[in-house]
């Protein structure tokens, strides 16, 4: 581990000189290519060296243990077992960032948010969840943009949304969020007060470039319509409404929310490549594709990642075993904890798998 590390500062100190170097400085792509590559390693880098600078007050310490100076040795003595714990800290940290970096990590996502079981209660699960994932994209500073709705019938929310959220990191914090929300509550039509359980998928995926997912136009069927809306001058009164079928794998995406037929047919196919992309990563790890299994599955009410109980003001993930007492302020945005907890279990997987594989 400890060669690899020496390895990798020795590239940031070469990238440090690059960067400052005026030829490369005068080549943009070169230059953002090079800070790239600079910004990622500098977490590792940093931890390394204060690694080696606690290592080497170790190293101290124990010379003063083998010194004739009482009073130093006292010193020493009370030092060492904060040092080596600090150092032991230090070390797991550095196992964990030097774990492949998943390749999505940067990337803008598209969030997919469907009802499950649960009729019209599930619908409205899907706009509240909408609502508490567009809030902590808020707070990150993220940009959120809905690609397409299907408002549900009745009491409102939703049979369906999907959103793009664009911003740093966006793909690294909201993908362990796919899976099934179980929702329990007193639904606002239920007379006798009785608790009923909903489910709602939620999907995360990478956004995908062009160039790592070609489509060829022969392989679609595009449709065009009139967006349905509620009413008003902003109902489009013209066909620019798209729905784009991929006949190879069957995927259709619709998108109805521009006026401009052009815009509507770009981004379904945006979320088109997503699904691609998505297919294919699962196709290259069985593991991946067994994971994913696990988290979106069918919608029914007994795959779940995660409960929010209502009359308790409770929500819960299953995968990490924790609850929190704060329902109302998580489905206000106040989401990090959870992802939190659910990277550094992920990455203590990772750690284990590493180890025995």
């Amino acid at each position: 581990m400890f060669s690899k590390l020496k390895e990798v500062e020795s590239r940031y100190l070469e990238l440090e000189k690059l960067l400052s170097d005026p030829t490369v400085v005068t080549r943009q792509s070169l230059y953002q290519k090079y800070a790239k590559e600079h910004a990622d390693l500098r977490d590792l880098v940093e931890v390394f060296r204060k690694y080696e600078k606690v290592g080497a007050a170790i190293e101290e310490a124990q010379q003063l243990l083998r010194g004739d100076d009482e009073e130093l040795k006292e010193i020493a003595r009370e030092e060492l077992p904060e040092l080596r714990q600090h150092l032991a800290g230090l070390e797991e940290r550095l196992k964990v960032l030097l774990l492949p970096r998943d390749p999505n990590d940067d990337r803008n996502v598209f969030l997919e948010i469907r009802a499950g079981t649960g009729g019209d209660e599930a619908g409205l699960f899907v706009g509240d969840l909408f609502r508490m994932y567009a809030r902590y994209a808020e707070m990150r500073r993220w940009k959120v943009e809905v690609i397409s709705s299907t408002p549900s019938s009745g009491v409102g929310g939703f049979k369906e949304i999907i959103a793009s959220i664009a911003g740093q990191g966006a793909y690294s914090q909201l993908k362990y969020e796919s899976g099934v929300h179980r929702v329990q509550r007193v639904p606002v039509t239920e007379a006798q007060g009785r608790i009923h359980t909903s489910a709602v998928t939620v999907a995360i995926m990478p956004e995908a470039d062009e160039v790592e997912v070609t489509i060829d136009p022969n392989d679609l069927r595009i449709d065009v319509f009139h967006s349905s809306g509620h009413g008003g001058q902003s109902v489009n009164t013209t066909d620019s409404a798209v729905r784009i079928t991929h006949l190879p794998t069957g995927l259709v995406v619709s998108c109805q929310d521009e006026k401009s037929q052009l815009k509507n047919k770009a981004k379904a196919l945006k979320v088109l490549r997503a699904r691609l992309l998505d297919i294919m990563v699962k196709k290259q790890s069985d593991e991946i594709s067994e994971a994913r299994k696990s988290q979106v599955g069918s919608g029914d009410r007994s795959e779940r990642i995660r409960t929010y109980n209502f009359p308790q003001g409770r929500v819960t993930d299953h995968r990490v075993g924790l609850t929190l007492y704060s329902l109302e302020n998580i489905l206000g945005g106040d989401i990090q904890e959870f992802i939190d907890a659910l990277t550094a279990h992920f990455q203590a997987e990772a750690l284990k798998q590493q180890s025995t594989g």
